[in-house]
């Protein structure tokens, strides 16, 4: 049995942080990806977790600021979530989830999108932001739009909300918008 628990990260994690991004996805793009985001200033305020089993971390999850068009929402998006291999499929991924919406809300953050796995993030509350008037930074594929996803974590109505979302500096990328 598995005995997790779940901290926000500290500068001193980032070797750790860096391990479970390349375990999870089995090259280090990502582990590059979450630490270029560790370090650009417009990706504040950000919220990174790790997720330990006992003392080894074997889960990470990295919420960054965004904004709406021209709103004043707070509005995050997460990106990366990773999960080391031998822990995958035992509600890890779900538990950094859930942690992250909770903290996020009380830091006042109105909207947390994610581009995602449709199957997996509806599980924890998250739905497709089509219909909504709300487009990601690069054009999402027809075939792969309800991959573009939102959570609204307080009485904000999305139907009253349209733009663009701004993400950082370092996921305004295509290559981070693509399949």
């Amino acid at each position: 049995m598995m005995n997790i628990s779940i901290r926000k990260t500290e500068h001193s994690d980032l070797s750790e942080i860096m391990r479970v991004e390349e375990e999870a996805f089995g090259y280090n793009k990502e582990a590059e990806l979450v630490k270029d985001l560790l370090n650009d200033p417009t990706a504040e305020p950000r919220l990174s977790l790790l997720a330990f089993d006992g003392d080894e971390a074997v889960g990470h999850i990295l919420f960054t600021s965004v904004m709406i068009g021209d709103t004043k929402i707070k509005a995050s998006i997460l990106a990366p979530l990773a999960v080391v291999p031998k822990a995958q499929s035992q509600g890890i991924g779900g538990k950094l989830i859930q942690e992250g919406l909770k903290r996020l809300q009380k830091e006042g953050v109105s909207i947390v999108f994610v581009l995602g796995h449709p199957g997996y993030y509806p599980k924890y509350g998250f739905a497709p932001v089509y219909p909504r008037a709300i487009d990601a930074p690069y054009p999402i594929p027809e075939k792969h739009r309800d991959a573009w996803m939102m959570q609204v974590l307080d009485n904000t109505n999305p139907a009253t909300i349209s733009g663009t979302v701004v993400v950082s500096d370092i996921l305004n990328q295509p290559e981070h918008w693509r399949e």
